[in-house]
């Protein structure tokens, strides 16, 4: 449906005319609507339109007469002349188009004629200059090959080079034809044939070998009467061919002629001879010398007379150009030679070789300027030989120091050999007076090594109460001893002889004169006293002052075997009745406690007096000798910086090499210190990360380096003292890394045992059988662990580190175990009796702490928390009443007022005598003396 349109909008009219109209009307009326009257009134229609538009017409016309018959007029002269020009259009096309006469056929005929003639003159132009150079390619082949048989090698070089210019020149006609190519493949024929005599007259004029240098300055060629110069021969030859040549023969000349001869002895014999059959050549043959001839100038003056023939007899021969080019060519591996295959090589390894070897550096000088500067003509100013024998010192010292340090990787990354190690004594400087004195470098932890003693052994009242005050006082301090009965417990009897005068006794300074004296009870006790070690300081000696029985260190230190002791049972452990005895034993200042019958029960004591003060007397050093195991190649180390710093000061001595101050030698020996202590851990390093010996064998290793190396340092005179700054820094680095392996080592270990211990879980809910077994399991772990470490550590260090070093380790198992014990908020009948088995446990490590099985362990020197943990296992299953009464005596002292709130809480039940005991601990430990 069509859009209406809006009635606003004007209507376009219709421009149809009339007759499209009235056949739009037909169109648009059907076959029931066509009638005769519509038919005649569409007729009627157009004929009045047809009507209508020839008046128009005539009007129009009548309007403007004089104008349409203008136009009518100009019609008809235009067609008139319209038809005249077509006429004559006619009559010019048949003029030159015409067949017969047309002008067009009769120009194109001419054309053909003329461009056929003009073919047929460049066609016998062309033939004519093919022709004409053949004849003179015929004439130029066939001259060339008249010289080439009769050997005419020069000329016909030439003639080879002309015909081959013709040959390339030839007209393009003759290019691809095939007389043409014939030409070509002959030409080329006699022009290799050129070449292969030329390179066989070449070959014959000059031979290069290992054997013999030969040249012929005169050439017979063969099919040839007449001979030919040599310099003629090397002329005529191609360029390519030649710079081919000349670089085959630079390298025979430094094969055979300069790197042959400097790198072994021979012999040379020159010679000029004229065969009967040929021409004059020139020889030089070269011989192998017997090996004993050694003498290096030699083999530069052999140089020298080998480089000087062929500046005589070849080098003239060549053009200027390559002879030129040949010349500087040959100047720096000349130089070159005579560095690495002479004077490199030889350079000496020792000073008594230093003086012949700068005699042949001397010589090498004038080698080099006669050959490369006067015979080779190279003035660019370049002496690398000279200026390497100016440094001479310089690079003699260099190659010692490579030497050298080569020598120390190899001793530092050679495979460890048991064999080869070796025990070192060091000496420990003690004090008397009970004040520590610990060893150079070592941290006072040992017992009857860096503790203090007495020197005759008392065992009187003083003593013992003196011992005892400073053993519950927690101090760092060890049991006294005598100086005689210390040095025999560690097994160095030999070091210390027996007929030395015993040390003047001093009694100790009482720090507390109110303290009352021991009374009669607890020196009736001594046997249980010493049980706990409190009574170290004796030991039974024969009449003259030497002990009965040898320590049990002297298998271990004095590389004797030994049997392992079970630690288990050489200390039991301690049960909770000993526990009370103790303290009440080894504490002087409270009431003695006899053995009661409950282990438990407060028994009365008696006040002692204490002695009266004295004035302290300055304490005296007491020196004993301890060992400790190093690996053999730290002697093989020592030995090589000894022999660097003295090779150095030789060299400064000798005044052989006035330039060196032999400071690049003796810079070898702190390096070779720095290979040491870089290449072991990494050569090593998964030997020292899975053994727990290695490590402390590394660290004794730099511990002897520096300690031997502080005595070098110390005697460093004259020349040697260029190297003190560094070997002091080596020295101070060798410390640095002792004392860090041996602390690192024992952190690995201590790590271990926190790993172990971490499968306890705090040692929560043991009363489940299955958790209890864990916990064991764990605490039994580290039980071997530390028992298999101690016998590594034990074969290996010093007594003092030894005990410094397991110590710590059992320190921080206990620690651990105290800690997860404390820590438990609530803590059952079960679970204290339980874990009071499984603190037990670890009292078998007090069995490492002891050396003479009738005495006591002295575990509490070394590991601060043992008592702490003795108690522990003991207050787990004591009464409110056994603790009130061990807290009133000052027994635990060591736990801290927290930690005996906390355990009192975990053990019992909430009753007003928990409050009551709970008040008392936190009014603070009781004060001793009051």
């Amino acid at each position: 449906m069509a859009f209406p349109i809006p009635s606003h909008l004007p209507r376009k009219k219709d421009a149809r005319d009339v007759s499209t109209q009235i056949l739009t009307k037909i169109s648009e009326t059907t076959l029931k609507e066509l009638t005769s009257e519509k038919a005649s009134g569409w007729v009627a229609e157009l004929e009045d339109t047809i009507r209508s538009t020839k008046n128009r017409i005539h009007e129009r016309i009548s309007s403007d007469l004089p104008d349409f018959e203008r136009q009518y007029t100009t019609s008809v002269s235009v067609q008139e002349r319209l038809q005249s020009l077509s006429r004559n259009v006619d009559v010019l096309d048949d003029s030159i188009s015409s067949p017969q006469l047309g002008l067009v056929p009769n120009l194109l005929n001419t054309l053909r004629s003329h461009s056929a003639l003009a073919q047929e003159t460049e066609d016998a132009r062309t033939k004519h200059d093919a022709l004409a150079h053949l004849l003179q390619c015929r004439t130029e082949l066939r001259h060339l090959t008249r010289l080439v048989d009769e050997g005419e090698l020069p000329e016909a070089t030439k003639v080879c080079a002309s015909l081959q210019t013709v040959v390339a020149d030839a007209p393009d006609a003759l290019q691809r034809s095939e007389v043409m190519s014939d030409l070509k493949r002959k030409c080329n024929a006699l022009h290799n044939r050129v070449e292969e005599q030329l390179m066989h007259a070449y070959t014959r004029s000059i031979v290069i070998s290992a054997s013999e240098v030969i040249v012929r300055p005169l050439v017979q060629v063969p099919q040839a009467a007449s001979t030919f110069p040599l310099a003629s021969i090397i002329a005529s030859i191609a360029p390519t061919a030649l710079a081919t040549h000349i670089s085959t023969l630079r390298r025979d000349i430094l094969t055979h002629c300069v790197e042959y001869v400097v790198k072994q002895p021979i012999t040379i014999q020159e010679m000029t001879s004229t065969q009967i059959s040929g021409p004059t050549e020139h020889k030089l043959s070269l011989y192998p010398a017997p090996p004993q001839d050694t003498d290096l100038i030699l083999r530069l003056e052999r140089l020298t007379s080998v480089m000087r023939f062929l500046m005589e007899h070849l080098f003239p021969h060549l053009p200027p150009p390559e002879r030129r080019s040949l010349s500087l060519s040959l100047s720096t591996p000349t130089r070159t030679a005579i560095l690495n295959h002479l004077l490199l090589p030889h350079l000496p390894s020792s000073l008594s070789k230093l003086s012949e070897y700068l005699l042949l550096a001397k010589r090498a000088v004038q080698a080099e300027d006669e050959i490369v500067i006067q015979m080779l003509g190279d003035t660019s100013g370049e002496r690398s030989v000279a200026a390497w024998v100016d440094n001479v010192g310089s690079h003699y010292e260099r190659k010692r120091r490579a030497e050298i340090l080569d020598k120390a990787r190899v001793i530092v990354v050679r495979a460890h050999d048991e064999n080869s190690s070796f025990r070192v004594e060091a000496p420990l400087i003690l004090e008397e007076m009970g004040s520590p004195a610990p060893a150079a470098d070592n941290p006072p932890a040992t017992n009857g090594a860096d503790k203090v003693y007495h020197a005759n052994g008392n065992t009187n009242g003083e003593a013992e109460l003196e011992a005892a005050e400073n053993a519950w006082d927690f101090e760092d301090e060890t049991p006294i001893q005598s100086e005689e009965s210390s040095t025999d417990g560690w097994g160095f009897d030999d070091e210390i002889p027996s007929e030395e005068p015993a040390v003047e006794e001093v009694p100790p300074p009482s720090a507390e004169p109110d303290h009352p004296e021991p009374t009669e009870e607890s020196t009736g006790d001594e046997d249980v006293e010493d049980a706990w070690g409190w009574n170290d300081d004796t030991s039974p000696t024969t009449g003259n002052g030497d002990t009965l029985e040898e320590s049990a260190w002297d298998d271990a230190w004095d590389e004797k075997p030994s049997e392992p002791e079970p630690a288990a049972s050489a200390v039991p452990a301690p049960k909770p009745a000993k526990g009370l005895q103790k303290f009440s034993k080894s504490t002087p200042s409270t009431p003695t406690i006899p053995a009661p019958k409950s282990p438990f029960a407060p028994q009365q004591s008696t006040l002692q007096s204490m002695p009266a003060t004295v004035p302290p007397v300055p304490p005296k050093p007491v020196q004993i000798a301890e060992s400790f195991l190093v690996s053999g190649r730290t002697k093989e180390l020592l030995q090589l910086v000894e022999d660097v710093l003295r090779e150095g000061a030789e060299l400064v001595s000798s005044g052989v090499l006035k330039s060196s101050s032999g400071d690049i030698i003796m810079q070898a020996a702190p390096m070779a210190l720095e290979l040491f202590r870089a290449l072991v851990p990494v050569v090593n390093a998964t030997l020292l990360e899975q053994s727990a010996k290695e490590p402390m064998r590394f660290s004794n290793d730099c511990r002897f380096v520096g300690r031997e190396l502080q005595d070098i340092v110390s005697q460093l005179n004259g020349p040697k003292a260029t190297a003190r700054d560094k070997l002091e820094e080596g020295l101070e680095s060798l410390k640095v890394l002792a004392n860090s392996w041996f602390e690192d080592t024992i952190a690995r270990e201590e790590r271990t045992i926190e790993e172990l211990l971490d499968a306890a879980r705090g040692f929560v809910d043991t009363t489940h059988q299955e958790r209890y077994d864990e916990c064991e399991s764990a605490v039994n772990e580290v039980l071997q662990r530390i028992r298999r470490v101690a016998p590594q550590w034990k074969a290996v260090l010093a007594k003092s580190k030894y005990y410094d070093a397991l110590g710590a380790l059992v320190e921080s198992a206990v620690a651990r175990v105290l800690g997860d014990v404390l820590a438990l908020e609530d803590i059952t009948e079960v679970e204290s009796h339980r874990l009071s088995e499984l603190c037990h446990i670890l009292n078998a490590l007090e069995g490492l702490f002891v050396e003479d099985p009738d005495q006591p362990s002295f575990i509490v020197s070394y590991v601060p928390s043992w008592l702490k943990y003795s108690y522990l296992s003991e207050l787990l299953e004591a009464s409110i009443a056994d603790i009130s009464y061990l807290f009133e005596e000052g027994a635990l002292v060591d736990f801290e007022i927290d930690e005996l709130v906390k355990l009192v809480r975990a053990l019992f039940a909430d009753t007003p005598l928990r409050a009551n005991t709970i008040n008392r601990l936190q009014q603070g430990h009781a004060v001793r003396g009051s």
